[in-house]
């Protein structure tokens, strides 16, 4: 196949990038500024310690790429360290840049703020050196502008300046500015693997801060390597929030190289062999097997009953190559067309999470109709295998059973085949893997435009190894950051998209499949209740006849004459009933349901707030509200995962027994 993000045989290898993320003090607190070159040699140290480790760990387009929100002080040092090694460096903004500047360059009048805003030279030398080294790092960097309520951050500037004695102008400004630094801040620690924490231990600082920022990455699952401002020749990774607990009472800090070590291991390697043996193994399949529809037709003759009931099932997978054109072209047009996006992020999901989406989404269809269908197939096969073997009583005799024996055995035999072959090519883990990188795509273009990601700390974990979230993580991070200003007809346009090319579809999808599993439920169990009515009628039927015959109301012969056929008629009604039975159990089709109604309803709740954002007007649209949407589609998606997933766990191929 040979197109981005797969091969012929299976997926290719991602190329996993530690991305790291940095924190610390401005340049105007004390303990930073005291220690400024001591911090600045140790965190030259840190970093080289980070290449070393990754180069040592695993192979690598990149040795690491920094997120810093390009604050004066910690930020800036480390773009600077690693620009030097020729790190990329990805810079979520609170604000546009050109306000950026103007609050990073931290003017103390009016007037230089407004030369800073018009692109001028501030007349005060500090504010004017600070402005020249944040441009000379921005122009490095690749810069995400979350500019949507800069219009409102510029007014509270000028009227804080303007009066700096007016407290309330000076609390309304800070109070707005920790709001979005502790935004761009979860951008940053979205996109991180860990982060490098430079704090005294001590400081407690505002929202946004440097210890809520480190808070906020503990509790996201995102480890802190933390260089204490106060004593900066080592440093330490914290993994938990209550580490924070008494830290400043804590003794120098040793160079934590084993926990980093840990840490990156953690990050770039996936758990268990299970992806070397899915790259190696899976191969592209054009249409679903005819002979492994069983599940999808019992879930279509029972769930859709007005439909022809014996259609053909068969499925043409929509390839990579065709997606791009297909059903994923409308989505694709839409995220072009969002005012003020990346224009270069569209090309990179289709190439990077579409095919890999397409490729994916085919193969885990096609192994849960080999898994699912397999096994209701040998519900059925062991079913006719009892009647088989017993129909000779009507039809034969004694001296003909051995054909009917033979048939029996034929059957049996097919399901061990089965059960032999689905256990030795692992159908069941392997659709498991492949849906669940399936799912992760499906969602993940809103994501990405909208520069959001799954924390690390917060991907689901199976008991048989991690390589699906690993990889879905890594190919989500290759596509990186939107290079882009954050504005408020992009987030409405963006709020749209998010409405009509997932939560609306996926919606429809869920009440539709919650009522076709419905149906099939209600239509199975009145099969089965029927066919044990008709095995107790036959049986009682039997038993009169018996009685007449005893009574002498019937002739004396009669039961003899047809025992056989009563009997051969009491094996298979109960047996077609079990059989039944058994794919009623199996399929779950009432917990599947109740999973997409669930899913739905959550959708649908989702739905509601969007269309409250689009009421609202532009100045209340915010960059946190619409990715809070984006992140609860996220969740929603995990859950359902984890949800059909747990039903399923426990359901390996068997002998239906």
């Amino acid at each position: 196949m040979g197109v981005n993000g797969i091969s012929e045989i299976g997926l290719s290898a991602p190329q996993p990038v530690l991305d790291v993320g940095v924190t610390g003090h401005r340049s105007r607190h004390p303990v930073f500024s005291a220690n400024s070159e001591a911090i600045a040699a140790t965190l030259a140290d840190l970093l080289g310690a980070i290449e070393r480790i990754v180069s040592e760990t695993g192979p690598s387009s990149a040795p690491a790429r920094l997120h810093s929100l390009l604050a004066y002080g910690a930020d800036m040092m480390a773009v600077g360290a690693a620009t030097a090694r020729g790190w990329p460096v990805a810079a979520p903004l609170p604000f546009g840049s050109r306000l950026n500047l103007a609050i990073n360059a931290q003017p103390t009048n009016l007037a230089d703020m407004e030369r800073l805003l018009a692109g001028a030279e501030p007349q005060e030398p500090e504010v004017a050196q600070r402005a020249a080294e944040i441009r000379q790092g921005g122009a490095q960097v690749g810069i995400f502008e979350l500019a949507e309520q800069d219009a409102a951050v510029e007014g509270l500037y000028r009227s804080h300046l303007g009066d700096p004695a007016e407290p309330a102008a000076q609390q309304a400004f800070y109070a707005l500015c920790s709001d979005r630094a502790a935004m761009a801040a979860r951008v940053m620690i979205e996109h991180s693997d860990l982060l490098i924490g430079i704090w005294d231990g001590e400081t407690r600082g505002a929202i946004g801060g440097t210890r809520h920022t480190i808070e906020a990455a503990l509790d996201l699952g995102v480890p802190v390597v933390w260089i204490d401002a106060r004593q900066p020749a080592g440093w330490r990774v914290l993994r938990a929030a209550e580490e924070l607990a008494g830290i400043a009472r804590r003794e120098a800090l040793e160079r934590d190289e084993a926990g980093l070590r840990a840490v990156i291991g953690d990050a770039l390697l996936p758990s268990g062999d299970s992806w070397q043996r899915a790259r190696g193994f899976e191969r592209w399949r054009p249409r679903s097997n005819p002979l492994l529809q069983a599940y999808r037709q019992i879930e279509t003759l029972f769930g859709e009953p007005w439909q022809r009931p014996f259609r053909s099932l068969t499925q043409r997978y929509e390839t990579p190559e065709a997606i791009v054109q297909g059903s994923a072209a409308p989505l694709l047009a839409a995220a072009a067309a969002l005012p003020d996006g990346d224009p270069a992020i569209p090309d990179r999901i289709a190439a990077g999470v579409l095919k890999p989406f397409a490729w994916t989404d085919g193969l885990s269809t096609w192994l849960a109709d080999a898994y699912r269908g397999s096994m209701v197939l040998s519900f059925f096969l062991s079913a006719f295998a009892i009647v088989g073997g017993i129909a000779y009583l009507p039809v034969a005799t004694v001296d003909q059973k051995w054909a009917f024996a033979l048939f029996e055995f034929a059957l049996l035999a097919a399901i061990i085949g089965i059960f032999f072959m689905g256990k030795r090519l692992r159908w069941h883990q392997r659709w498991f893997a492949m849906r669940r990188v399936a799912e992760y795509f499906r969602h993940a273009p809103i994501m990405l435009l909208l520069g959001a990601a799954r924390s690390t700390g917060r991907w689901p974990r199976g008991s048989g190894g991690n390589w699906p979230e690993w990889y879905a993580r890594h190919a989500l991070r290759a596509i990186g950051l939107p290079q882009m200003r954050v504005t408020a007809p992009f987030l409405r346009a963006a709020l749209e998209l998010m409405r009509d090319h997932h939560v609306e579809p996926q919606r429809r999808y869920h009440l539709a499949k919650a009522r076709r599993l419905h149906r099939a439920q209600h239509n199975l169990d009145r099969l089965s209740e029927s066919l044990f009515v008709l095995a107790v009628l036959s049986v009682a039927s039997y038993l009169l006849i018996e009685l007449g015959a005893a009574l002498g109301w019937l002739p004396h012969h009669l039961p003899h004459d047809v025992a056989k056929a009563f009997t051969f008629v009491g094996v298979l009604l109960p047996t077609l009933g079990g059989a039944f039975a058994g794919v009623h159990y199996f399929g779950d089709f009432e917990r599947f349901a109740g999973i997409s109604e669930v899913t739905a309803e959550k959708l649908g709740d989702v739905a509601v707030r969007i269309a409250i954002l689009l009421d609202a007007p532009d100045a209340d649209i915010s960059y946190a509200s619409v990715s809070a949407l984006a992140h609860a589609i996220d969740e929603i998606v995990v859950d359902e995962i984890e949800n059909w997933q747990s039903v399923f766990g426990g359901k390996h191929i068997t002998v239906p027994v």
